[in-house]
């Protein structure tokens, strides 16, 4: 049996997702007020109990939507697990990039966030290969040199997010998912 498409309706939306609302009906209206609006529901209809429904604005949701409601959902969950999320979306000059830089205890951890609405290919986390693995360290190593290099333990771990039309939000994390290899610090 396949889900519903129909979200079930929800309680009033904060003022922010009701001007979005309002703003993405306008006639006249740019492509991205649209993406503003459409961001913005999105935020405000994710819950890590409510069941999840692939629609913003009576629309499909794109795969980068798919992938900013992973991370919405990862940073919700996060200090449930007793981690504290200290930034989102790094970006490194030279190109390296982390979705989420936490704390957890006295280890700072360097997580990817992968999702998905479908297990018919894998595992989440089969997706993050040699090629994005070296992106996420190149990331990290950054981040420790603008901090000056402190003397703090750290790991990478993969917040694997699926996403199952009409099914609550299933997040598994994987601590030390992989280390941070001798390659990364050629050349820097």
């Amino acid at each position: 049996m396949t889900a519903p498409l129909a979200a079930p309706p929800l309680v009033k939306p904060p003022l922010a997702a009701r001007v979005a609302l309002r703003l993405a009906r306008l006639p006249g209206v740019n492509r991205h007020h649209v993406l503003w609006a459409r961001s913005h529901v999105l935020e405000w209809t994710l819950s890590l109990r409510r069941p999840f429904y692939p629609l913003v604005l009576g629309h499909r949701m794109t795969q980068r939507e798919i992938g900013h409601a992973g991370e919405v959902l990862a940073t919700r969950w996060l200090p449930k697990q007793g981690r504290k999320v200290l930034y989102r979306n790094y970006f490194a000059p030279g190109g390296g990039e982390v979705d989420i830089v936490a704390r957890h205890g006295k280890v700072l951890t360097f997580i990817e966030v992968k999702t998905r609405t479908s297990a018919d290919f894998g595992r989440p986390a089969d997706a993050v290969n040699a090629k994005k693995r070296q992106l996420i360290q190149r990331g990290a190593h950054h981040w420790l040199r603008i901090m000056r290099w402190p003397h703090v333990r750290y790991r990478f771990d993969i917040l694997e997010v699926l996403l199952l039309p009409g099914e609550e939000p299933k997040l598994n994390l994987i601590e030390n998912a992989f280390g941070l290899s001798d390659s990364v610090m050629i050349g820097r």
